[in-house]
């Protein structure tokens, strides 16, 4: 398939990476794990074997009249452990690597087919000015967006930064969840091919 690049002109794409048929529950699926994987998951808790001391039995078995105690760090005494105390873990998901593309495959087709994704030969500032970016994404026709470029330059990032509806990665940092949080996308066209050859 042929997509329109701004400003004239055309570039040649394979259907099988940018005309696959929207897949919800997959794309779901992808982006859930990849945000899962972000997650720390250092959260930790002391339990009763956790806290130091409470080797020694605190008074005899029987003979005292008070409740039985083994331990001084029982979770039910003041400076115990707790009870179901949480440990360190993993929140990462497996996903397999055909899921993970078939799912990008179906979000930038997606993107494709609502006309939310613009083809343009370049895109550089010659400046690290926030109203360049502005600029740029106006005379595109867009307020906020996801830029996807070969190399990220020092300009366009310093000039992104400050904006909270447009975000600027490189092609091969691109993810289900960036492209899933923007309304619109921008792709430079040697982006775009890294793209068509790592999806297809």
């Amino acid at each position: 398939m042929d997509l329109q690049v701004q400003g004239g002109g055309s570039v040649s794409v394979s259907d099988a990476a940018f005309a696959t048929e929207f897949n919800m529950a997959l794309v779901h699926q992808a982006v859930v794990a990849y945000m899962a994987a972000g997650r720390a998951g250092t959260k930790a808790q002391k339990n009763r074997s956790g806290v130091r001391g409470g080797g020694a039995k605190p008074w005899r078995q029987k003979g005292t009249g008070r409740a039985r105690a083994g331990t001084s760090r029982s979770p039910i005494w003041r400076s115990g452990g707790v009870t179901f105390a949480a440990q360190p873990r993993s929140y990462r998901q497996k996903l397999n690597k055909k899921m993970y593309r078939a799912a990008m495959r179906s979000i930038v087709s997606e993107l494709i087919r609502l006309d939310r994704l613009k083809v343009v030969p370049a895109f550089d500032l010659e400046a690290p000015k926030t109203k360049g970016m502005v600029k740029a994404l106006a005379d595109l026709g867009l307020q906020d967006a996801l830029v996807i470029v070969g190399e990220v330059s020092e300009n366009l990032a310093l000039a992104a930064r400050n904006l909270p509806f447009v975000d600027v990665v490189e092609v091969s940092g691109l993810n289900p969840y960036t492209l899933v949080r923007n309304e619109n996308a921008v792709i430079t066209e040697a982006a775009l091919k890294t793209l068509d050859e790592v999806l297809s």
